[in-house]
């Protein structure tokens, strides 16, 4: 048994390493000061087309939150947020595992005394940095630019919906990239698995122009779940009583998605050292 010094050790070693992985993508992110930019630039660009695209909208299809109804940009500009995390989660996962592929350092990285959980936090702690602070600013130009009104009281229960849904959207990356371990070239069928998870989000018309069925499933979908939860709490100011079933469902949606991910990626990983395929892309 470890003594409990060399386990505080370990576990602040495992910590530095993250650090790492964070300083090697920031240095890379900024390397590329025009992909750096484009990001935002690409943030503001679905703001405007969709602030005219609100002038087509009939507000009386749009949810009431806290009994007012939501102006369109309200409602699109959380969803456009929240997204943003889904995105990074299935698109992050995927791109650092055939990147190491690529250039050759999947196995020997597989192989140092690092756990296999730092080399997925790794992967995607320098974009769970900075996707939050990415959401915050775009939310607070929006504000201000479109005089979208965002509830003070709601930020706290909304940031707890948030750090619930980003270890689902996690297990789903997990899971993709384990996918792509396996099938090489499947990055296109997650891309598509992302959009369909978004179509029935909520995130850009409400899931009751859905049909029935379509609608009932949309029920189901931690992104919507989220998506609700996240604008009763903004546009509504909906307090933490009232977000507690949509809290635990967020939960439970993240430790089996987590689950499911760790169990994909481990059998993946079984299955090409077994062939000795690890390396190949």
């Amino acid at each position: 048994m470890s003594a409990p010094g060399s386990a505080v050790a370990d576990a602040w070693s495992e910590v530095r390493k993250v650090g790492a992985f964070v300083r090697r993508d920031l240095i890379t992110a900024w390397s590329y000061r025009l992909g750096f930019f484009a990001d935002a630039i690409n943030l503001v660009a679905q703001t405007v087309v969709f602030s005219f695209v609100g002038k087509m909208v009939d507000p009386t299809v749009l949810p009431s939150f806290g009994g007012t109804r939501a102006t369109y940009m309200g409602f699109v500009a959380l969803g456009i947020a929240l997204t943003g995390f889904l995105q990074v989660g299935l698109g992050r996962m995927v791109t650092a595992i055939r990147t190491e592929q690529f250039m050759g350092t999947l196995e020997s990285l597989l192989m140092t005394p690092t756990r296999q959980t730092t080399l997925l936090l790794g992967s995607v702690a320098y974009d769970l940095a900075y996707v939050p602070i990415r959401t915050v600013l775009f939310l607070a130009v929006v504000s201000i630019s479109f005089g979208v009104d965002l509830r003070s009281s709601g930020v706290l229960p909304a940031a707890a919906v948030v750090l619930l849904f980003i270890p689902f959207v996690w297990g789903l990356g997990i899971a993709s990239a384990a996918g792509v371990l396996t099938f090489r070239r499947g990055a296109g069928l997650y891309a598509w698995f992302g959009y369909g998870l978004t179509l029935l989000s909520g995130a850009y018309f409400p899931v009751d122009l859905l049909p029935g069925w379509m609608g009932a499933l949309a029920g189901l979908n931690p992104i919507a779940v989220a998506l609700d939860a996240s604008r009763e709490a903004l546009l509504g100011g909906a307090g933490w009583g009232d977000l507690i079933g949509p809290l635990a469902y967020l939960a439970a949606s993240a430790v089996l998605a987590l689950g499911a991910g760790m169990a994909a990626l481990q059998l993946a990983l079984r299955r090409e050292r077994r062939l000795g395929t690890v390396g190949l892309y």
